[in-house]
């Protein structure tokens, strides 16, 4: 059966082999920090032990009973009976070695005649040049411009390919794995149709693979803007699917219809169906800039996936600029019903009266396939929700979760009435508030005056503590409904924020196993005792990055919260010691809680999210 992938059968094979491995390495990395002993060793494996493989390999990401891995290799067209070999290869304690051989083995050419190599070339090079079109568009938020002009050498790529280098060879040769990858990644396929194995557990792009590929993308030196670049491109194709079935369900097709034959043919960027439920796109493409820059990418896009040909591309690009075009895709993606922004109340908790999604920056209907919600906890107006986070550049979909403004504003307002007090201004002069972080003096060793405050500020404290814990739950609670579409979530908190992003890891934990729904937590200023809470739970909730960022000087989180402080300890204030857990110390920059009202951008860009690596030093004050 002819198959549209660059790939031959031993290369897609060995992409396979590595997507594998780098499940499995994410998953160590939950509990095993990169670089926290040595970036080139390798880290421990709790379960490398001979005895792994029964009953604890059920654990693993890489096991047929997660589906993340055994639907990626029979959309390559795999043999499926070396599935079970890929898997025990992962599981292996030996990844690096391993890593090496299939690196080869992708970049080795198949036996096959000069014509069929020199095509495979010039396939592979319309596709790099198409995926950097993208990324200078995202790059430069201008992609009608930077597409038609980053593509003018395509034109003469069959000229040119003979005289490129063996090295621009070999990174054409990665943007055709990646893309393959991440289309087998987010295509549903029902393996029990066919008795393959065990049906896919997830729908939709899982985050756990997200993870996996951020680390390939890593093995291969590929940026990651340029994978984003190749999800919205894979976005596209996806709604080029959509289409195709809707056209063909009017005319009443034959499931051996063109559609059937591209389902099964592992196309680059398809997208299957599972049960009538297609993987769909972020309420459609309907941007104008993103429809013009992928009308320029017709011409590469048609010769990849020539079942569709140029006139469907064409068709679906016209398409992409309205939201009508998309309905198809966007009703089981969650954004043609209510979605994020229309979500003002998941379910009642308590006394909660407030919690809506509200979006921000450029980035929405735009086939991103990733989410970010950004969660405030400080804040004196309500435009404190929003603008701490715009300025901060990401490519995700980003939202801002709205909650319960009138205690946040309160307590906020609360702690600056007091700090401009005469009686807080000479407690500061004599470093008396210091002696809340000695970690020694115990709460009636303080200060009257200091005592007076924090009972003066409690009563708003802890109400809005239990407003946080009940917000916590909701946002769990809009997750596990997947009103963010079935897409990897970004999770960003500071101050009371960070406190309902750990709490909607603990819930999703408490509901079940629902991994693979959240890439990336990070908590700023946390009010969260180091040691009284479920930390080993929450970290596993988050397939990528748990970052903590902490001021070992923020007296202010110190005095409010000072029953969690003296006697556990607190996360705001101070490292956590907990594997898997990265602690950003960023005493340097902050001198008092609100700072983080302004300074959030300046840290985000300091941890530098998009990177697989943690970041392990202090962050400093900029230089003017």
């Amino acid at each position: 059966m002819a198959t549209s992938s660059t790939l031959g059968q031993t290369q897609r094979y060995a992409a396979g082999a590595l997507l594998a491995l780098a499940l499995r390495q994410a998953q160590t990395h939950q509990t095993v920090l990169l670089g926290s002993h040595g970036l080139d060793d390798d880290p421990p494996h709790p379960d490398d032990s001979a005895a792994a493989a029964e009953p604890d390999a059920r654990d693993l990401w890489t096991h047929e009973s997660r589906g993340l891995l055994r639907p990626v290799l029979r959309f390559l067209e795999v043999d499926p009976k070396a599935w079970a070999g890929v898997e025990k290869t992962a599981a292996s304690s030996d990844p690096k070695h391993h890593i090496g051989a299939f690196l080869r083995k992708v970049f080795e050419d198949e036996d096959d005649d000069e014509k069929a190599r020199s095509e495979r070339s010039d396939q592979e090079l319309a596709l790099a040049k198409a995926v950097d079109a993208m990324a200078m568009g995202l790059e430069s938020c201008t992609i009608v411009d930077t597409v038609a002009e980053a593509l003018k050498p395509a034109a003469t790529a069959s000229c040119s390919a003979n005289d490129d280098t063996a090295t621009s060879a070999r990174d054409y040769r990665k943007m055709a794995v990646l893309y393959m990858l991440l289309s087998a990644c987010v295509a549903d396929v029902n393996m029990a149709e066919e008795g393959m194995g065990s049906p896919r557990v997830t729908k939709g792009y899982d985050a756990r693979h997200r993870v996996a590929l951020r680390l390939l993308a890593t093995w291969l030196d590929v940026h990651w803007n340029k994978m984003e670049a190749v999800e919205i491109m894979v976005a596209c194709s996806a709604m080029a699917a959509a289409r195709e079935e809707e056209r063909q369900s009017r005319e009443n097709s034959s499931p051996s219809s063109r559609w059937e034959n591209w389902k099964r043919g592992g196309i680059i960027g398809a997208a299957a169906l599972t049960g009538g439920t297609l993987m769909a796109i972020s309420g459609g493409l309907a941007a104008p800039a993103i429809a013009a820059g992928f009308t320029a990418l017709v011409p590469t896009l048609h010769t990849l996936v020539p079942i569709i040909g140029a006139s469907g591309f064409a068709a679906i690009a016209t398409a992409a600029g309205h939201t009508a075009g998309s309905v198809a895709v966007a009703a089981s993606f969650g954004a043609a019903g209510a979605g994020l922004t229309g979500t003002k109340m998941a379910k009642r908790i308590g006394n909660v009266k407030e919690f809506e999604f509200k979006t921000i920056g450029q980035n929405h209907s735009q086939g991103r396939l990733a989410v970010g919600i950004f969660v405030s906890g400080f804040a004196f107006t309500e435009e404190d929700y929003s603008k701490p986070w715009e300025g901060w550049k990401t490519n995700l979909e980003r939202y801002v979760l709205q909650w319960e403004s009138k205690h946040v504003i309160a307590v906020s307002t609360a702690i600056q009435d007091w700090l401009a007090s005469r009686v807080a201004l000479e407690l500061m002069r004599e470093g008396a508030m210091q002696t809340v972080l000695g970690g020694i003096i115990s709460a009636f060793a303080w200060p009257a005056t200091l005592v007076s405050a924090a009972d003066f500020i409690d009563s708003k404290w802890s109400v809005a503590i239990d407003r946080s814990d009940k917000a916590g739950k909701m946002l769990a609670d809009v997750l596990l409904k997947g009103l963010q579409g079935s897409r990897p979530v970004t999770l960003v908190g500071f101050s009371l924020g960070a406190r309902v992003v750990f709490k909607c890891l603990q819930e999703l934990e408490q509901l079940g196993n629902n991994v693979g729904i959240v890439e990336r937590a990070v908590l700023i200023g946390a009010p969260v005792s180091v040691k009284g809470e479920m930390w080993e739970p929450a970290r596993k909730m988050v397939a990528g990055r748990f970052i903590n960022v902490y001021s070992t000087n923020d007296w202010i989180l110190g005095i409010t919260f000072r029953a969690s402080l003296l006697t556990q300890g607190l996360a705001g204030i101070q490292a956590v010691d907990v594997p898997g857990v990265e602690n950003v110390d960023v005493t340097e920059l902050v001198v008092g809680h609100s700072s983080y009202l302004s300074l959030l951008q300046q840290i985000l860009d300091h941890l530098e999210l998009n990177t697989y690596y943690p970041v392990f030093y202090p962050c400093t004050p900029r230089t003017k």
